[in-house]
C-alpha cells in the first residue's frame, strides 16, 4: 500500500488542488482508501500476537507513520485521521492501562501544533472558518452555512426525494460526496435521517456484540477496528454537515458517492462476516462434540 501511495504523488491526477487518485483507463482508484481495511488487519494481527506495552505501543505508531505521512502529503487529512483513529481505537481495545492512556494522549497533543503547522493554507482556513463562517460567507465559510441550512430546511418530513433546492440548484457543493448528510437531511428531514441513524447504531450494535462474543482475540479486535472507522467517519462526517467540525472531506459510509470508498467500506464489512462465519462454524463443530 505504500508503494501505490508513493505512486500516487508521482503519477497521479490532480483534482481541485489535491492528488489522490491514480488513472486507470475509465476510472480512478484511491489507494489512500484501500490503506483503512489494511490497516485494520495488520493492527488486528499485531496486538491479537502482542502485549500493550511501550515498546509494542510505538512499534505500531512506527509501523503505521508511513502510511500517515504519504496520505497526509497528497493532502488528505481526513483520510489520514481515520488511518490515525483505527491505531488508536485498537491501541485501546488491545486494552492498555489508564495510566499509559493519558501518557498517550499527552504524547499526542505534543504533536498537534507540528501538524497544524503543515497543514496547507486552505485546511488552516477550514478550521478557522469552521469557528465562525460568517465572517466569510462567500468563501471559506460558504460551504458550511449551505450544509446547515439545507439540514434545517428539511424540517421533520423533507422536501421529498430530489427537492432539495440546495442540491438541485448547486447551492451545495459535493453534496453527493462530503455534504451527503445535509442534502439527505433536506429530502428526507428529521425522520429521514432519524431511519439513517438507528440502521447505523444497530449495525454498529451488531458488530460490538459480535466481537465480545468471537473466539479469538483477531476476530475480536478485527471487528472493533471496522467499528472504530466506520463510528468515526459517521461521526465527523455528520459532525461537519452540521457545523460542530471543521470540513475534512471524509465520506458516510454506504451512502456518499464514491466507488473506492464503497469497496474499502464493503471490504471491511466482508471482514465482519468473516468473523462471523468463522464464529458460526466454531459453534457447529463444538456442538457436534
Amino acid at each position: 500500500i505504500c508503494l501505490l501511495l508513493i505512486i500516487v504523488l508521482i503519477l497521479g491526477i490532480e483534482t481541485r488542488g489535491v492528488v489522490r487518485w491514480i488513472p486507470l483507463g475509465i476510472f480512478n482508484i484511491q489507494p489512500s482508501e484501500f490503506a483503512k481495511p489494511i490497516m485494520i488487519i495488520f493492527l488486528a494481527n499485531f496486538w491479537s500476537n502482542n502485549i500493550p506495552n511501550w515498546t509494542n505501543i510505538f512499534k505500531s505508531l512506527l509501523w503505521i507513520a508511513p502510511i500517515f505521512f504519504l496520505i497526509f502529503k497528497q493532502p488528505d487529512l481526513g483520510t489520514a485521521l481515520i488511518v490515525l483513529s483505527i491505531w488508536v481505537g485498537l491501541v485501546f481495545a488491545a486494552r492498555i492501562s489508564f495510566k499509559k492512556i493519558i501518557l498517550l494522549i499527552s504524547f499526542t497533543a505534543v504533536f498537534l501544533p507540528l501538524i497544524w503547522i503543515n497543514l496547507h493554507d486552505y485546511q488552516r482556513q477550514r478550521v478557522t472558518s469552521f469557528l465562525s463562517p460568517d465572517n466569510d460567507p462567500l468563501g471559506e465559510g460558504y460551504n458550511l452555512i449551505q450544509s446547515t441550512i439545507a439540514v434545517g430546511s428539511g424540517q421533520l418530513f423533507g422536501r421529498g426525494l430530489g427537492q432539495g433546492t440546495q442540491s438541485r440548484l448547486q447551492f451545495l457543493p459535493e453534496y453527493r460526496t462530503d455534504f451527503i448528510f445535509a442534502s439527505t437531511s433536506e429530502e428526507l428531514g428529521f425522520l429521514g435521517v432519524l431511519v439513517i441513524l438507528l440502521t447505523y447504531i444497530s449495525m454498529l450494535t451488531y458488530f460490538i456484540r459480535t466481537a465480545e462474543s468471537s473466539s479469538d482475540a483477531f476476530g475480536y479486535l478485527l471487528i472493533l477496528g471496522v467499528v472504530t472507522m466506520l463510528l468515526f467517519q459517521i461521526v465527523v462526517n455528520i459532525g461537519m454537515n452540521i457545523g460542530i467540525f471543521p470540513i475534512t472531506g471524509i465520506t458516510l459510509p454506504l451512502i456518499s458517492y464514491g466507488g473506492s470508498s464503497l469497496i474499502s467500506t464493503l471490504i471491511s464489512l466482508g471482514l465482519v462476516a468473516s468473523v462471523i462465519k468463522f464464529r458460526k462454524r466454531i459453534d457447529i463443530h463444538t456442538i457436534g462434540g
